[in-house]
Parts: structure tokens; sequence; C-alpha cells
């Protein structure tokens, strides 16, 4: 078998595992929200649409057989997993200074106003403030994990990405 063969169905078998693993999250969080009672503020719903965007990213590109096609994907893929840190180390920051709102009134509008609110209001429709503390699991909050959830994707993302473009200068 040729080893570009085995690289391609390597790097699909790490998107498909990223898109479960993304969906994987967003579904804790759901069940964190009707099973525990906790809401989620402005920044988590964003947050879950970033673990939305890995996942439709990474599986749409699971579905090529190309470099190209796969690597567009990720690029997308990483790039998604980038905003998600951004706003996870905002929730971060916003949880660790108590009495600094994350702009609930100016946030919610907006995020209630993007069109899987209407869709699926269950699922990315604002019910919390962000600075609100729930219990924290093994130690960390949910912002804190969302964080390391989302800079462990970036970082595979990128290596990848540099491991495939070193693997086909090689083979040139």
């Amino acid at each position: 078998m040729h080893q570009g063969d085995r690289a391609v169905r390597r790097e699909r078998r790490l998107l498909v595992l990223l898109g479960f693993v993304s969906l994987g999250l967003v579904g804790g969080a759901l069940y964190l929200q009707f099973f525990h009672r906790e809401d989620p503020c402005p920044l988590c719903i964003i947050q879950r649409y970033f673990f939305v965007l890995v996942a439709i990213f990474a599986f749409l590109g699971a579905g090529f057989n190309n470099w190209r096609g796969i690597a567009l994907l990720e690029t997308l893929v990483a790039i998604s997993a980038l905003g998600g840190l951004a706003t996870a180390a905002r929730h971060v920051y916003v949880q660790s200074h108590p009495g600094f709102s994350c702009g609930f009134d100016a946030l919610q509008p907006f995020v209630d106003g993007l069109p899987p609110a209407s869709w699926l209001p269950q699922v990315f429709r604002v019910a919390g403030l962000c600075e609100t503390p729930y219990p924290p699991i093994l130690g960390l909050s949910l912002p804190q994990w969302s964080l390391i959830a989302f800079a462990l994707i970036f970082v595979l993302v990128v290596a990848s990405l540099r491991f495939k473009r070193k693997l086909r200068a090689a083979t040139r």
C-alpha cells in the first residue's frame, strides 16, 4: 500500500475522531443544561457554535480522498478551534474576575438573533449569565475544559497539517 494512501486514511480517521469528540462535548453541555440545570450563557452558546463548526468541517474533510480537500477542511477546523479558544479564554477571564459581566445584555440579543437560536432554542438560546460559577468537574470549570479541548483540537490539526506538508515535500 502506498504511504500516501495510509496517510490520507489516517487524516480522515483523525477528522472523524475530532468530529465525534466535538459533538460529544456539545452533548455533555446539553446534559449539564437539562439534567443539572446549568443554564448556558452567551459565551457558552458561542462555544457550542464553534464545536459544531469543528464537527461539520471535520466530517466534511473526512469525506475527501485528496490532500487538497482535506487540508482545506483541516484549516477550517483549525480556524474554528482558534475562535473557540478565544471565546473560552474570554469566558475563563470573566469567571475569574467576579463582578465583571460578560455583557449579558449586549451579547444576548446577538446570540439569540442567530438563526439556530430559533431553529433549536433549547440548544442555542441564552438562559444564563457568564459569570455564574457552576460546580467544577475534576477540579476545572466548564470554560476551562472547553479551553483545553479547543487548544488540543487546534494543536492536533496544526501538527497534522505540518506533518502532511513534510510528507508531501518528501514524496516529490
